[in-house]
C-alpha cells in the first residue's frame, strides 16, 4: 500500500457509540468467544485422543472445529481490543489481513460443509463401502481442496484491492469488511465490487448445490428403509449437520441479500455479529448434544482424567 495510498490507517466505528452498551457488548463477546474456543477445542482434542472417533466423519468435524476457532479469532479479539483500549484505528495492512483471513476461513467453511454432506451421503447410501470410499487419503485430499478453493476465492478481489487508492478512512463496521472498505476508495471499484459478489455467489451456489444433491439422495434412501426406527437412526446421523448448514447459509443469505441501502449497514452488523459469535459457539454443542459417540468419548475422557489426577 506504500505507493498507492495516502491513507495509512482506518477508523473502525464499531457497533455503538454508547459506552455503557459497549461494556455489555464486550462482556457478551468475551464470554461467547471463550466458550466457542473452549467448545471447539474440546472436540478437536477428543477426536485426537479417542481411537473410536478415528473415522472420516470426525476427521471432517475436527477440521470444521478448527475453522470455527480460526474464523471467530480473526473477527472478535480485535474488536475486544478496540473496546478495551478505546483505540479504534487499524493499519491498512492489518485491515487487509483481517479481510483475507475472515473470507478464507469463511469460504473454506462452506466448502467443508459441502464435503461433510457428501460424507453423510456415502455413510447412509453406501454404508458397506464407506470405509473404502472415505479412506484417510481421500479425506486429506478433500480437506486440501477445501482450503485451496477458499484461497482461490479470496485472492483475485484481494490482489486487485491492494492497488486501490484511499481517500476516506472510516469503516462503519466492527471489523474490516469488503463493502465498507471499498467505500473509502477514490478509485473506480465497480469491477472489484462485481468480482466480490461473483466470488461470494459462486461459493454459495456451488456448495449449496452439493449439499442439496447429497441430501436429496439421502432422503430418497431414508424413505426406502422398511422400518420407522431405521429411518430415525439414519436421519439422526445427519441432523446435526443439517442444523449447522441452516445456520451458515441462513447467515450468508441475510448478509448478501440486502433489504435496502438504508438498512444495509445495520443489517450487516447485526448478522455479522451473530455469525462471528453465536454460530461458532453453537456448533460444538449441536454436534455433541446430538451425538452419542462424542458424549461417550467426553465422559470417558473426563473419567480417565479424574482417575489419573487422583492417583
Amino acid at each position: 500500500m506504500r505507493n498507492y495510498s495516502s491513507v495509512t490507517t482506518f477508523i473502525i466505528l464499531g457497533l455503538t457509540n454508547d459506552s455503557q452498551l459497549e461494556i455489555l457488548i464486550f462482556i457478551y463477546l468475551f464470554i461467547s468467544y471463550l466458550l466457542s474456543v473452549t467448545g471447539n477445542l474440546t472436540i478437536i482434542v477428543l477426536i485426537l485422543v479417542d481411537p473410536h472417533l478415528k473415522t472420516a466423519m470426525y476427521f471432517f468435524l475436527q477440521n470444521f472445529s478448527f475453522l470455527e476457532i480460526s474464523f471467530t479469532t480473526a473477527c472478535v479479539p480485535k474488536y475486544l481490543h478496540i473496546i478495551l483500549s478505546g483505540d479504534k484505528t487499524i493499519s491498512v495492512k492489518a485491515c487487509f489481513s483481517q479481510i483475507f483471513f475472515i473470507i478464507l476461513f469463511g469460504a473454506t467453511d462452506f466448502f467443508l460443509l459441502a464435503v461433510m454432506s457428501y460424507d453423510r451421503y456415502v455413510a447412509i447410501c453406501k454404508p458397506l463401502h464407506y470405509v473404502t470410499i472415505m479412506n484417510s487419503r481421500v479425506c486429506r485430499i478433500l480437506i486440501i481442496l477445501c482450503w485451496v478453493s477458499g484461497l482461490l476465492i479470496i485472492l483475485p478481489p484481494l490482489l486487485l484491492s491492494l492497488r486501490l487508492e484511499f481517500c476516506g478512512s472510516v469503516i462503519d463496521h466492527f471489523l474490516c469488511d469488503a463493502s465498507p472498505l471499498l467505500k473509502n476508495s477514490c478509485s473506480n471499484t465497480w469491477f472489484i465490487e462485481q468480482l466480490v459478489v461473483a466470488c461470494a455467489v459462486l461459493t454459495f451456489i456451488t456448495t449449496l448445490v452439493g449439499v442439496i444433491i447429497s441430501y436429496i439422495c439421502i432422503l430418497r434412501m431414508i424413505l426406502r428403509l422398511p422400518s420407522v426406527q431405521q429411518r430415525k437412526k439414519a436421519f439422526s446421523t445427519c441432523s446435526s449437520h443439517l442444523i449447522v448448514v441452516s445456520l451458515s447459509y441462513g447467515s450468508a443469505i441475510f448478509i448478501y441479500v440486502k433489504p435496502s441501502a438504508k438498512d444495509e449497514v445495520a443489517m450487516n452488523k447485526a448478522v455479522s455479529l451473530l455469525a462471528t459469535s453465536i454460530a461458532p459457539l453453537l456448533n460444538p454443542f449441536i454436534y455433541t448434544l446430538r451425538n452419542k459417540q462424542v458424549k461417550e468419548s467426553f465422559h470417558n475422557t473426563m473419567k480417565r482424567f479424574v482417575f489419573n489426577s487422583n492417583q
